[in-house]
């Protein structure tokens, strides 16, 4: 078991588009059991790797039991939308109201190179998205309106988390290729 640090609001790796994965080896196995352990202590629904430190296109997601994950994340999203409950294991204990697609497809690989297509609705659906957008730079809160966003963000700052002077970077255990740190 290998739980490893969560990158916070604030640390540029959350902010940066991660790379597609090429290499499904031994290290990324590590990676994605480590995301997997890190998920489940903290607990969360779901965690990507940029959470980590690590800039490659792969999460995990821990929904209704069903315990998962994916890597180089292509989604096709329903028209029909949900409205609720969202949160960050990057923005601990606050959350804000998102709107996201009702359902999602989404195709990708797991870890060891084989094809993988992963259906879900509501929760699934939610956690999927939100995790593929971390992949691509973008937090929940940058979804929200921009009056929610900027009451969400007013929330943010009064935490004690937020008001420490700079964000703590640690060094992922992982390979990065120079894509985090």
């Amino acid at each position: 078991m290998a739980i490893q640090p969560i990158r916070l609001l604030g640390d540029p790796v959350l902010r940066t588009r991660a790379r597609e994965v090429t290499d499904f080896d031994k290290e990324l196995r590590t990676l994605v059991q480590d995301l997997t352990d890190t998920m489940l202590a903290a607990p969360g629904a779901g965690l990507a790797a940029p959470q980590l430190g690590v800039g490659l296109r792969v999460f995990t997601w821990n929904v209704g039991g069903e315990l998962g994950h994916l890597v180089n994340p292509v989604l096709r999203l329903s028209e029909e939308t949900q409205h609720g409950p969202e949160g960050c294991l990057s923005i601990p204990d606050l959350t804000f109201d998102c709107t996201r697609a009702l359902s999602v497809v989404a195709t990708g690989f797991d870890m060891h190179g084989e094809p993988l297509v992963v259906e879900g609705s509501e929760l699934l659906a939610r956690a999927i998205q939100h995790e593929t957008d971390h992949l691509d730079g973008v937090l929940f809160v940058d979804r929200l309106d921009a009056e929610a966003r900027k009451a969400a963000m007013r929330e943010i700052r009064a935490t004690d988390w937020f008001a420490a002077e700079q964000p703590v970077v640690k060094v992922s255990p992982h390979a990065t290729f120079g894509t985090g740190r």
